[in-house]
């Protein structure tokens, strides 16, 4: 994006403004420049950039790098968030992860595509020779049970997947000008369909879409780990894929409802305190404070709705 002449955020590309851009191939083309670079530095590290396109929103895209372990995607992720904003910048242009920037467009999202092994060989896959699969997408029980650990514990997995007030922007948005939001809304999964929490698109991992830019990579990733491990620990059944999505948990609805969710969940709390004991309730006193210090704010929607209402 870029500031106008009176300093309100813009895309930067003046030819991005239609209602559906997604995958629009004039505006991959337009960015090639900046788009090309940043793919040059990404092999030029050896992370195998496979992929680019245009995203859901204007000015919004997609680059793509070769999965690795989970502290080495995390460093990655840190890496290129850096690189693309001195870039960006470079070019007179401003890059930001932040969840929901414009309210009327479909927001950035952080989406962990997650497999698992146990020395060297996936756990995900089902045996050819084993029993029945029990829900048919493919998968093992370890990795019926992993989904059902991140669905048990998705509202406080949101608290370090969704970071900021701005964050349940996005996963509570109702209305975009592509008309889409491809942000969940419940815990659910099923298989290769982007409405759910948590997607299958094959036998080999599962895709959870419920981060955003804002998350950090390290703590996000440490929490769907433990998540997991503790569905398989305790063989938590996921149920039906594809629930209807009323008889399925809502997510947080703001940062403050994860917060709670969060200080709720022995579980995840644990996975911080790994690091040292007490993390997890100062990672929660810190962003509780964070909702109170936006909800001191006098905003224009409340002078609109109520400075002659009352």
């Amino acid at each position: 994006m870029k500031r106008d002449a009176e300093g309100q955020l813009v895309t930067a590309d003046d030819g991005d403004n239609h209602a559906q851009p997604c995958y629009d191939a004039r505006g991959v083309t337009r960015m090639f420049g900046h788009l090309s670079e940043i793919s040059e530095a990404m092999n030029a590290l050896g992370w195998g950039n496979y992929a680019n396109d245009h995203e859901d929103g204007n000015g919004q895209f997609e680059q793509n790098f070769h999965y690795d372990e989970a502290l080495i995607t995390a460093d990655r992720v840190v890496t290129l968030r850096y690189l693309i904003t001195m870039i960006a910048e470079k070019r007179g242009m401003i890059a930001t992860f932040m969840p929901k920037p414009f309210a009327d467009r479909t927001g950035s999202g952080l989406h962990f595509h997650i497999s698992l092994t146990s020395e060297g060989t996936p756990v995900f896959p089902r045996e050819t020779h084993s029993a029945q699969d029990a829900h048919g997408l493919g998968l093992s029980e370890d990795a019926y049970h992993f989904v059902g650990g991140l669905l048990e514990h998705a509202n406080a997995l949101q608290a370090l997947l969704a970071p900021t007030v701005n964050s349940y922007k996005r996963t509570g948005a109702v209305a975009t000008t592509s008309g889409a939001s491809w942000a969940p809304r419940t815990a659910t999964y099923g298989g290769n369909d982007r409405t759910h929490y948590i997607r299958v698109p094959d036998d080999q991992r599962v895709e959870l879409r419920g981060g955003d830019g804002a998350a950090n990579p390290y703590l996000a990733a440490s929490a769907l780990i433990g998540a997991g491990l503790d569905g398989i620990e305790k063989k938590k059944d996921p149920g039906t894929p594809g629930d209807e999505r009323e008889s399925s948990p809502c997510l947080p609805l703001t940062l403050v409802d994860a917060v709670e969710a969060l200080e709720a969940d022995q579980t995840i709390l644990d996975v911080l305190n790994t690091v040292d004991p007490g993390v997890g309730r100062y990672y929660n006193n810190l962003k509780r404070e964070e909702f109170y210090q936006y909800h001191a704010q006098v905003t224009d929607w409340e002078i609109q709705r109520y400075l002659t209402a009352i």
